[in-house]
């Protein structure tokens, strides 16, 4: 993946999708994060931590979905 993203991408859709991956990334990492006992304090809402989990989850697959229809119709032209 590295090799992927050290290639300057020409499409504005690869950059776009790379974007939303990468931003859904950092999201997912530090919605988790706020469920580790060193984090959380008596007001985190674990029910509304965990739909967030869920959206940035379907946002990171969102993206590879992009990444995946985009590159397989570049390398088929």
């Amino acid at each position: 993946a590295s090799a992927f993203l050290s290639q300057k991408p020409k499409s504005e859709l690869v950059r776009t999708s790379l974007r939303l991956l990468t931003s859904s990334a950092y999201r997912l990492q530090s919605e988790c994060k706020k469920t580790l006992p060193v984090e959380t304090c008596p007001t985190t809402d674990i029910q509304l931590v965990t739909q967030q989990v869920i959206q940035c989850a379907y946002d990171i697959a969102k993206a590879a979905k992009q990444l995946v229809t985009i590159t397989t119709k570049e390398n088929n032209n």
